[in-house]
């Protein structure tokens, strides 16, 4: 491999000939084996190598390696060739706000140490799990992943308006001091509409790995029972949802750290299991 390969995973295939050839094909060049795709093959993905240890998409060559590694911590829900800019890896940043936030709120729905007042989740929810986690999705739209910006910007979006439930300038929460059932309903109404939201982030992961896709499942379902818990106004509900949403925030650190660990700064790297995956679909 090229030293231009061996620094961007790409090999330049602009002057690839129009088939494959072989050592024991006519016309191979020098008699080596060239594994150079053929133009028909541009929209195809094959691998190769002596191990299948390449893949090939379209005219672009990648370790596969390299596009395993996209599952653990960029928020690409599928094989996907790196991206063209230079840019580091938001997921890792996006996850983290987004863990450290879940973790802090579902602690208080848990009702740990009789915690009633959620307050001190203001500040959480609009910086970090807000602001930065809204300026790590707009970052993975810069890297042209589709999934991920969607997913950040989304999420970092619903922490910005839960903190502005909280924040009386808004004038939310003073809008149902009269009518404690409907401010229930209408947050049962918000958090049901993240819950449809999110269980279809969830399909779009079936075919990665099971902690990304035990990410977003989990929070769909944490979603749901805070959802039912402010429609049935059951506590143990809400705490069922608490206790839920603290074990979805460290999965979410989990595949944080998954983006961050390499063997060149840690022993102990995230090793993803994949899905079971096939080129098939339902509809």
């Amino acid at each position: 491999m090229s030293d231009k390969e061996q620094m961007s995973g790409n090999t330049d295939l602009e002057n690839a000939p129009t088939g494959f050839y072989s050592s024991h094909e006519e016309g191979a060049p020098g008699g080596v084996e060239d594994e150079r795709p053929s133009h028909d093959s541009l929209g195809k993905i094959y691998t190769g190598g002596d191990d299948n240890e390449y893949i090939y998409i379209g005219r672009q060559k990648f370790l596969k390696t390299d596009l395993y590694e996209a599952f653990g911590g960029t928020l690409n829900p599928g094989l996907a060739p790196p991206s063209v800019h230079k840019f580091a890896n938001p997921a890792p940043l996006g996850l983290s706000a987004f863990a450290l936030t879940t973790f802090v709120l579902s602690m208080f729905n848990a009702r740990a140490q009789g915690i009633t007042v959620p307050n001190v989740v203001v500040g959480l929810a609009m910086f970090y799990g807000g602001l930065v986690q809204l300026i790590a999705g707009i970052w993975e739209i810069a890297l042209e992943n589709t999934f991920g910006g969607t997913a950040l910007c989304s999420f970092g979006g619903f922490w910005l308006s839960f903190a502005a439930i909280y924040i009386p300038w808004f004038g939310i929460l003073d809008a149902y001091k009269d009518s404690a059932d409907d401010l229930n309903n209408a947050l049962g109404f918000y958090l049901l509409g993240w819950c449809i939201f999110t269980f279809g982030l969830a399909v779009c992961t079936m075919k990665s790995t099971i902690m990304f896709f035990a990410l977003f499942f989990l929070l769909a379902v944490t979603f749901l029972l805070l959802s039912i818990g402010h429609f049935v106004g059951k506590v143990g509900v809400t705490r069922a949802g608490g206790v839920l949403g603290v074990i979805v925030a460290f999965i979410a650190w989990y595949n944080a750290y998954a983006g961050v660990a390499t063997k060149q700064n840690s022993y102990v790297l995230a090793r993803p299991i994949p899905l079971p995956s096939t080129e098939r679909v339902i509809f």
